[in-house]
């Protein structure tokens, strides 16, 4: 009997044993099975681009008003406009721009209010025929009276920053500008799908050089030494130009090229406005004679004619401001000084 009994209890030993043994297994299946999820999850993030933090974002926006004044931001592959170009610094430093970059007053970038961010428009400065490639990441200038808004260090490449404002002109670089908003988009689509691979460009084969002799009878030429930006830039000394490269890598200051072109004598006007009917320029020519000279300036745009009615030439920046403020209040609001 007492024999039986010690049977008994080594075989419910046993079970219990196998039973703890079962369940440990059991446990270390779960745990590896949340430890794969997880795993899985974590990696699924990392495809989607969730863990990237300053993903590139390709923004035009919707129309929006500020100061009763409604702008409506679109893809203008065409876009050229003249008018008064102005710049922002230090009091908007470090802060998020309309794309979500932040802003960089050293940084070669710029304000529009209705291209899409980023694209790449060429500024350039009529007063004394200097250009400069510039990246729009954010919205403005809402002063009336302003085109684009430009950081610190392009105003200073541009040679405006003690101004304040100078009279330019804005266009687009399409090309540019297409090419990275293609990219942009084609990288958020491969997230999307959930594709690990994004390829920004082929790789390139591997080049060797080597340096001949001349031919019998030839001649060594020398090769010219690169043109460095100050030396495109006339009449600056090596202080004003020790002074604009001041904090910039060695990549931003490659990147600022300055270009010089000839300058032409420039007016600045206020355009009340431009109408497909001579009749209508016209009524709006009388209503405003009493402001000043206004005449009406007839241009052909996409095989149509429109008749602008301009207020001017006006001798300054200031003066065009005040004057702008008269026509918007007399019944214009989408009067706007232009150069012309």
């Amino acid at each position: 009997m007492e024999q039986s009994v010690r049977r008994a209890g080594a075989v419910m030993i046993k079970f219990w044993a196998a039973k703890g043994w079962l369940s440990l297994v059991v446990v270390a299946f779960v745990l590896s099975g949340c430890a794969e999820t997880e795993f899985l999850i974590h990696s699924a993030k990392r495809v989607t681009g969730q863990d990237i933090p300053d993903k590139p974002e390709y923004k035009i926006g919707k129309p929006y008003q500020i100061q009763g004044t409604w702008y409506y931001p679109k893809e203008n592959y065409e876009y050229d406009e003249t008018g008064i170009a102005s710049w922002y610094g230090a009091q908007f430093h470090g802060r998020r721009t309309a794309n979500g970059d932040t802003y960089d007053m050293n940084a070669l970038t710029a304000a529009h209010r209705t291209l899409p961010m980023p694209s790449f428009v060429r500024v350039t400065n009529l007063e004394n025929g200097r250009s400069l490639i510039l990246k729009v990441t954010d919205r403005g200038p809402f002063a009336r009276g302003r085109i684009i808004d430009i950081s610190r260090r392009g105003s200073q490449l541009l040679g405006f920053q003690n101004s304040g404002t100078a009279r330019v002109r804005v266009q687009i670089m399409a090309d540019k500008s297409r090419a990275v908003a293609s990219r942009i988009r084609s990288g958020i689509q491969l997230a999307e799908a959930g594709s690990p691979i994004t390829v920004d460009r082929l790789p390139k084969p591997d080049v060797s050089t080597e340096t001949l002799s001349p031919p019998p009878g030839g001649a060594t030429r020398n090769n010219p030494p690169p043109v460095s930006v100050a030396s495109r830039l006339p009449n600056e000394t090596t202080r004003e130009t020790t002074r604009l490269t001041t904090g910039q890598t060695a990549a931003e200051e490659k990147a600022a090229t300055v270009t010089q072109s000839s300058v032409r004598g420039t007016n600045i006007f206020v355009q009340a406005g431009a109408f497909s009917r001579y009749d209508n320029a016209n009524k709006v020519r009388a209503r405003l004679d009493s402001l000043g000279p206004v005449k009406i300036s007839p241009i052909l745009i996409k095989g149509m004619d429109l008749f602008r009615v301009r207020l001017g030439p006006i001798g300054s920046v200031a003066e065009a401001d005040k004057m702008l403020r008269v026509v918007t209040q007399a019944g214009y609001p989408n009067a706007r000084i232009v150069v012309d």
